[in-house]
């Protein structure tokens, strides 16, 4: 599986990242660890299915359709899809109904399933229903009113995870990246404050699902949401 990914002129402080990608040879691929969540509209033998993927705590392995074709839309961390925060559906998800027309039921209104080319359309037209909303999130840096203990939990509250957590994942996905562009795991180590190889290892098995050499290896496409969206973790 082939990922084409874009950035988004929606707004930005619900929506980062829009990507899409069609099922091959495989039946099941690897989910890496994710810190926000996914709208995925599924187009598979003439029916459409949608769902809002939760926020990932570690990498797990999911089962791949034959013949279908993935749109995803990454939202920022912390936007909501209501009534569905992403502290609800930590390692879950919420599947939404589809029409017989092909039409995606969200809200208890249908709207037409979007294409990778028209996404920014169905976007807005979710943002200005009051369904698409932007993350709450606020400067984290504690002030005279809110106590560092106090902000953490309201990152948790909003997020479902932790801000260690939140860096951890995106670090581990910039590792991974790095590895997968030929960077050795020295220089990784280096680069992203890793303490050693073992802490490195520790850190792609449990978010990414593979071992450097895999990583490494030429024509793993089984993986889903690994891309490079900024140079560093948390970017």
């Amino acid at each position: 599986m082939r990922f084409e990914h874009r950035d988004t002129d929606a707004d930005a402080g619900i929506v980062d990242r829009v990507w899409r990608t069609r099922s091959g040879a495989v039946d099941t691929m690897t989910s890496t660890a994710r810190t926000c969540s996914h709208l995925i509209i599924t187009r598979t033998q003439g029916r459409v299915l949608a769902s809002l993927r939760g926020p990932e705590t570690r990498a797990t392995t999911a089962p791949v359709p034959p013949d279908a074709e993935f749109l995803g839309i990454r939202l920022t961390l912390g936007a909501v899809l209501r009534p569905h925060p992403a502290a609800s559906i930590v390692d879950g998800y919420v599947p939404f109904p589809a029409t017989d027309s092909g039409r995606v039921v969200i809200g208890g209104e249908d709207w037409e399933a979007p294409t990778y080319d028209n996404i920014e359309q169905f976007v807005r037209c979710l943002r200005d229903a009051g369904l698409l909303v932007p993350s709450p999130l606020q400067s984290e840096q504690p002030d005279g009113h809110r106590s560092t203990r106090t902000l953490q939990r309201q990152h948790r509250a909003i997020t479902g995870l932790s801000r260690t957590a939140v860096t951890q994942i995106d670090r581990a996905s910039a590792a991974a990246t790095m590895l997968r562009d030929g960077l050795d795991w020295c220089a990784v180590v280096e680069a992203l404050g890793y303490f050693d190889q073992a802490h490195l290892a520790h850190a792609l098995r449990r978010y990414v699902g593979r071992t450097a050499r895999g990583l490494r290896a030429s024509g793993d496409a089984t993986m889903s949401f690994l891309y490079k969206t900024g140079s560093r973790p948390g970017s």
